[in-house]
């Protein structure tokens, strides 16, 4: 088993069990959604525009780091129009007629999910063009002179897309999506109303501290925080009274070994090699990835992202760059101005913030 599917907060590692569990905390109306308020906001006019009319909802994309909400609120969406919702994701389309079958099962105004759409199979992607535009597939039978061409007409559906990469959607795919929406990192104001409202449906009782605390640490990321609100939960159960308080909260997270500011392992294994062996950078993402024995793109989407947002880690040409807040952070002393070391030190910005993690 990889590093990245054993890990607590990692955004990606989504078990059976917990996508079980996860469909009891996740909403299923505009109303009870919590953050994203811009992208919320402008889909309630949208739905109610689109119910006026008797029309189906244009196709909608969204993007943004993963465990966000866009598949929650995908299914928002549909309980909003009050039509059925298909589910999918781009490597699960291996053919072209798989995503055919898809497309001419769905009825007027259905809602056809696609996760992962930046892995689209470039012939399936090909037929989606007339199948968005036209609501038509063109489908041939046969091979060779003998092969016949079918133009198949389709319901009025709404594709909703969900990528982490939007860069890597194609022109003609992404020019297709009537409404383009980005997912932004959540504010741990934010997420401790996610974690107030799990702890309710969870039949858990916790104290505010101990909210704010674990929304501190969820790297701004609701499926991270619900994640931690169940590991909590099971050492309160275990070792704590039933009730969370800070002290149990404090005792969980520092047994699953994240720190202060979400960071765990692995994270500040990256740093440390990154200030320990390459004197703070600029060190290539190839050479990072073969001395952690990681692939570059688990680093890439998994790792370097949350680093990025925290202001611990800096993408340059020449590669990447430990922050002087990545040396605080970690209990080192950043460099000097003039050692050598491309600089990001920020004169103004105090040190007493910063968390040391030994």
């Amino acid at each position: 088993m990889s590093d990245d599917a054993a890990r607590i907060v990692s955004v990606n590692n989504v078990g059976a069990d917990e996508v079980l569990g996860d469909t009891t905390l996740r909403p299923k109306h505009l109303t009870e959604y919590i953050g994203q308020k811009n992208v919320t906001d402008n889909l309630k006019i949208f739905i109610e525009a689109a119910g006026k009319r008797g029309d189906a909802l244009d196709h909608v994309l969204f993007y943004g780091p993963p465990g966000l909400g866009k598949s929650t609120l995908a299914g928002i969406i549909a309980n909003e129009l009050g039509v059925d919702l298909r589910i999918t994701s781009g490597p699960a389309i291996e053919r072209a007629g798989d995503l055919a079958a898809l497309l001419t099962n769905l009825n007027d105004s259905d809602v056809l999910f696609i996760d992962e759409i930046h892995r689209l199979n470039r012939s399936a992607e090909e037929i989606l063009y007339s199948a968005m535009e036209d609501y038509e597939i063109d489908m041939i039978v046969g091979k060779g002179p003998s092969a016949k061409s079918y133009r198949i007409p389709l319901a009025r559906f709404t594709l909703i897309g969900a990528t982490t990469r939007a860069g890597s959607l194609t022109a003609p795919l992404r020019d297709r999506f009537g409404i383009v929406s980005k997912f932004e990192m959540y504010t741990p104001e934010e997420l401790a109303e996610i974690i107030r409202r799990s702890a309710v449906l969870l039949n858990v009782e916790i104290d505010e501290a101990s909210l704010m605390e674990m929304a501190r640490r969820s790297r701004g990321t609701p499926r991270v925080a619900n994640r931690l609100l169940k590991r909590v939960r099971d050492f309160c159960q275990v070792r704590g009274e039933g009730y969370i308080d800070m002290k149990i909260t404090e005792d969980t997270l520092h047994s699953l070994g994240i720190d202060k500011l979400g960071l765990e392992g692995l994270d500040r294994d990256i740093l440390r090699l990154i200030i320990d062996r390459f004197g703070g950078g600029p060190v290539g993402i190839d050479t990072i990835s073969a001395a952690i024995g990681e692939e570059r793109v688990t680093i890439e989407d998994v790792y370097e992202p949350y680093l990025m947002q925290a202001g611990f880690l800096h993408r340059t040409q020449k590669g990447r760059v430990a922050s002087p807040d990545a040396y605080l952070h970690l209990g080192l002393t950043p460099p000097a101005p003039d050692s050598g070391q491309l600089s990001f030190i920020d004169e103004d910005k105090e040190d007493t913030d910063h968390d040391v993690w030994t």
